[in-house]
């Protein structure tokens, strides 16, 4: 199995920025495509960002594009998020998983993830 141990979630004002980081262990790094999903309260829990195995390839979900950068380090077995010009509809608990699989698109639903983080809060003020 895999274990994901996040950090780097925070209080940060509108505008500003935060990078979340994400540190698989357990198994082969490269063998899994990652994701970033997050969960507001009384909201479901949403796809933010994707990345392919190799990084080559990313996925964005909309509201995010242009705003959010996701990158890996297969080196360091490391996911991370970039998030910049923070808005306080991006307050949220931020979630990294991890999908085993060999090829194929990006997955977007949480269902199709094997593994997941403990979660980090993001808190955007206004």
């Amino acid at each position: 199995q895999v274990q994901l141990v996040e950090s780097g979630g925070g209080l940060v004002q509108a505008g500003g920025s935060l990078r979340l980081s994400c540190a698989a262990s357990g198994r082969t790094f490269s063998n899994y495509a990652m994701g970033w999903f997050r969960h507001a309260p009384g909201k479901e829990r949403d796809f933010v960002a994707g990345i392919s195995r190799s990084g080559g390839s990313t996925r964005y979900t909309d509201s995010v594009k242009g705003r959010f950068t996701i990158s890996r380090d297969n080196a360091k077995n490391t996911v991370y998020l970039q998030m910049n010009s923070l808005k306080p509809e991006d307050t949220a608990v931020y979630y990294c998983a991890a999908d085993y699989r060999r090829l194929g698109p990006i997955r977007t639903m949480a269902s199709e993830y094997d593994y997941w983080g403990q979660g980090t809060q993001v808190t955007v003020s206004s």
